[in-house]
């Protein structure tokens, strides 16, 4: 086993732990990362486990005693962990395509060698996973896009981006909840609502519902 092969464990400060999983970008490999969080979380002095994109983010009061015990039970219950789906909803957002918020659609066609019809029908095809939040609030990472619209993230970050954008960042794409900085290309926007902290629980989405994009319009 390479030191490739081997998940890393940090510490964030006195209060948290950093699990980085070895393995690729997709849905079984996510899985195991909840499979690990639902074990974890039941674990004596853990306050919260945290699922992101191929890590798992531990929490606690104070920081354990027998740290390495702790590192030990990560390991091993990462090598035990089987998939663990999520019984999510499915969610349908209309997705108005290019205009002003989604102006890096034609920069995305031209990048792919494709036509702006073609990255739109290409992008709005796939059922979408949220493997986890994280970002900013009620933001959700979504698997399952198609590698034919890869496009590489920005170099030098937008300052600000709208909120509700529709955007692509390497092999990835994601809906921005609320307006902020960003180093994705927006290819257009959605008016839905991924965030309230009146609601019960404030965040619109949670890892294992589903995410499919409608086409409303595509403005050139």
């Amino acid at each position: 086993m390479t030191s490739l092969d081997r998940p890393r464990i940090s510490l964030l400060g006195t209060t948290a732990m950093l699990f980085e999983a070895p393995g690729t970008f997709d849905l079984p490999h996510q899985r195991r990362i909840w499979a690990l969080a639902v074990t974890a979380s039941k674990w004596p002095g853990i306050r919260e486990a945290i699922p992101g994109i191929t890590n798992l983010m531990l929490t606690f009061e104070t920081l354990p005693r027998e740290v390495d015990s702790l590192i030990a039970a990560l390991n091993d219950g990462w090598d035990e962990a089987q998939e663990f789906a999520i019984g999510g909803r499915e969610i349908e957002l209309s997705v108005t395509y290019g205009g002003d918020i989604g102006s890096s659609l034609q920069a995305v066609a031209d990048h792919c060698g494709l036509s702006v019809d073609d990255v739109v029908s290409i992008h709005a095809a796939p059922l979408y996973t949220v493997f986890a939040l994280g970002s900013h609030p009620g933001y959700c990472y979504l698997g399952g896009m198609d590698p034919r619209i890869t496009m590489p993230r920005r170099q030098t970050p937008l300052q600000r981006a709208g909120g509700g954008s529709v955007s692509i960042g390497g092999s990835q794409t994601g809906v921005s909840a609320s307006p902020g900085p960003t180093g994705w290309h927006a290819i257009g926007h959605t008016r839905w609502t991924f965030f309230d902290p009146s609601w019960p629980t404030p965040a619109a989405l949670a890892p294992g519902d589903t995410i499919r994009f409608a086409i409303d319009r595509v403005i050139r």
